[in-house]
């Protein structure tokens, strides 16, 4: 029996194919027989009986006993008269006499943890709030978003900023004060470290417990729908840190559902990560993919969110990610690929697609896996994105040598283009590299406070300019020397250091002048945006390069990575005039101002392969970009 028509929503949930699942599960307000209530539906397959308590009928597993559909395998139940807010969990029963009192998997809002023990889902209607975004989504349907520039500032909104007592931020504060700090410094992209429900800030969202709630710590649902609309008043696009790779084995979530495993693998080599203590997602059952496809499509469809950074991938793909000989089995063919996870992100990137085509679908992927930013149709995993990570670790364990000994390494900064075009890049240097001792990114600079600071300049001026597009931590733009702790905010206090400030200042004026020079973004994807200059001076720790937009505009990087101050370099290059438009060098972002000249005029002289050359003074540590104005 089914009190409303949920037979082919059904059908397609139990095929893999209802990718709006969550109208179908979990509590909806809802008219029956006159009444106004809540509808509620839960799938919980072979358990002898679910019944709904909570608040409204003192937890009593008695009173409320859900009714079987059609399908046998899910429970539906109408309560008149409840109203949003109120607390409810599904009693469940198995077959062999266990009780558990679970969390809805599909609840759109949940008590902020350490509010009660309970953790407990809270009724919630998400109608009714009202967008004013039409323009930007507009817009965005009409942006060719590999040709335009991406600047990603990565925050955790549990700590970018905390009260003095240590209490959050709301939703509604953050959408004062860090919309208008994103978009003053200029990024184009704001990302989220996950905010969907999970109970331990300690693990920086990446253990949730609801897939489908908002976290309650800062605010409601529509709370949050009003930061994304916010972000969208500035032109900011919005992407969310999604985690389908695993889920906590907290006793009220989705751990072992129906007594048994149910959102988790079966197999006993893949049902668990115990690197990270956590249940592993069965990626081959249908009822599992129609949860996870339909909580990504949710938060596109409900809070207009720009795009998702689909955490471990790597974790999804092998069967033997993190695990030694013995534990593990090969798949049909001997292999160690898991082929119903390769089959699910397939089949995500297809349904997110297909409902939101200008949608941002972001791999963190750490290996050689090919084709991972590829169409399904041609065999790529269909990402249109994925987070370079071998570029991340090369060049930051460069920039931590002493000077003295980079001439060895000279290779961790090239070598990333030779594999630059083999899929669309963003370039991260995130939350993961500033934590565990790690050092923040200016801490992870040899010499002294001024070399410091020097280094993370002329840095930052090879980051911004090197194909892919940019993901930054929060913290790194001012220079903070702690590294990042989720229980305090960011040291803005620092800006009031005139070294600090005038970093901020720098990063700022950078950032407006990526998304202004078409010749740093708009070709990423081969070597007609591209040409290296001069790679191979490892002796010197020089490094140039040029990069050009489709018109053929062009902007040449000028890198010095050593201790030493070079006069009279000699680089060769197309000849014509070029001028100085951005050098981190420069006395308003805390340099010393060594770089006087402004434009340079090529002289007859066979420099680096070319017949005409430039001559200029390079200070140590510094980054300096030309701009080609005349043949």
């Amino acid at each position: 029996m089914c009190l409303f028509n949920t037979d082919m929503p059904l059908h397609l949930f139990h095929h893999g194919e209802n990718f709006k699942a969550y109208e179908l599960m979990g509590a909806h307000p809802a008219v029956y027989k006159r009444k106004k209530g809540f509808i509620f539906r839960v799938w919980a397959p072979r358990v002898a009986s679910v019944s709904i308590v909570g608040e409204f009928n003192d937890w009593n597993e008695n009173s409320h006993l859900m009714q079987r559909m059609i399908d046998n395998e899910t429970y539906e139940l109408f309560i008149p008269d409840l109203k949003p807010f109120c607390t409810y969990k599904y009693c469940i029963k198995t077959q062999d006499g266990r009780v558990f009192y679970k969390a809805d998997p599909y609840a759109f809002h949940s008590e902020t943890p350490n509010e009660t023990s309970s953790k407990a889902s809270k009724l919630y209607d998400l109608s009714g709030f009202k967008w004013s975004d039409k323009a930007y989504l507009d817009k965005q349907r009409h942006t060719n978003i590999y040709q335009s520039p991406v600047n990603v500032y990565e925050v955790n909104l549990l700590s970018w900023k905390r009260r003095e007592n240590g209490a959050y931020y709301t939703y509604r504060e953050l959408a004062k004060e860090l919309v208008e700090y994103v978009a003053e410094m200029g990024y184009t992209h704001v990302e989220f470290m996950p905010v969907t429900e999970h109970p331990f800030d300690g693990s920086w969202g990446y253990q949730v417990t609801g897939y489908y709630s908002i976290t309650s710590r800062l605010g409601t649902p529509h709370d949050f729908m009003y930061l994304v609309d916010c972000f969208h008043a500035k032109g900011i696009g919005v992407i969310l840190d999604w985690v389908p790779a695993h889920f906590p084995k907290d006793e009220f979530g989705l751990y072992e559902f129906n007594g048994d495993a149910l959102y988790e693998a079966s197999q006993w080599d893949r049902k668990e990560n115990k690197g990270w203590g956590t249940r592993t997602f069965d990626y081959g059952r249908n009822e599992i993919v129609s949860f996870l496809i339909s909580s990504a499509i949710f938060l596109f469809d409900k809070f207009h969110v720009d795009g998702l950074r689909v955490d471990a991938v790597a974790s999804m793909l092998y069967l033997d990610y993190d695990k030694k000989p013995g534990e593990w089995v090969p798949n049909i063919y001997g292999e160690n690929k898991n082929l119903e996870a390769v089959a699910f992100l397939r089949r995500l990137n297809e349904a997110v697609f297909s409902f939101f085509p200008n949608a941002l679908m972001i791999a963190e992927e750490s290996t050689a896996w090919p084709m991972v930013t590829r169409p399904t149709s041609m065999g790529g995993l269909g990402f249109n994105f994925k987070w370079n990570m071998g570029w991340m670790n090369d060049v930051l364990s460069y920039v931590h040598l002493n000077p003295v000994f980079r001439q060895f390494h000279h290779n961790k900064m090239t070598f990333s283009m030779m594999y630059a075009f083999a899929e669309n890049y963003i370039l991260p240097i995130s939350h993961d590299e500033v934590v565990h001792g790690k050092g923040s990114l200016i801490d992870k600079m040899p010499g002294d406070y001024e070399e410091k600071f020097s280094g993370v300049r002329a840095f930052l001026g090879y980051m911004m300019s090197h194909p892919g597009k940019k993901l930054h931590f929060m913290g790194s733009e001012i220079g903070q020397f702690k590294e990042w702790n989720y229980k305090e905010g960011i040291e803005f206090f620092l800006k009031e250091y005139p070294k600090h400030a005038k970093l901020s200042r720098m990063v700022k004026e950078l950032n407006e002048f990526y998304k202004n020079t078409s010749a740093l973004y708009e070709i990423e994807d081969s070597w007609k945006g591209f040409e290296w200059l001069a790679p191979d001076d490892a002796d010197r720790n020089f490094l140039s390069y040029q990069r050009k937009d489709e018109q053929g505009n062009t902007i040449v990087v000028l890198l010095n990575f050593s201790g030493e101050d070079y006069h009279h370099y000699r680089l060769g290059v197309a000849p014509g005039k070029y001028q100085v438009v951005f050098n981190t060098d420069a006395i308003r972002y805390g340099g010393r101002g060594m770089v006087k000249q402004r434009v340079y005029n090529t002289i007859k002289a066979f420099s680096h392969g070319k017949e005409h050359a430039i001559e200029f003074d390079l200070p140590k540590l510094t980054c300096v970009y030309l701009k080609k104005i005349t043949k």
